[in-house]
């Protein structure tokens, strides 16, 4: 049973996006590796901006100085 974790920041992603990329790396999986798709677990986290960072510095911090 394969899992693919997929990490994003929370920024307003709709449900739509979501199972966009839950259908995307399913099939990836499937046309890549030969998965069953009935078997593949998908799961996306998301992680506020404050606790993801980039470079020594957070996300937030580097939108707001527009990096």
């Amino acid at each position: 049973m394969p899992l693919v974790n997929i990490k994003i920041t929370r920024e307003g992603v709709t449900a739509e996006q979501k199972a966009a990329l839950i259908r995307g790396a399913t099939q990836l999986l499937v046309d890549v590796l030969g998965k069953n798709p009935a078997t593949t677990v998908v799961l996306i986290d998301e992680v506020d901006t404050d606790n993801w960072g980039i470079g020594g510095e957070s996300v937030t911090a580097r939108r707001s100085a527009g990096k």
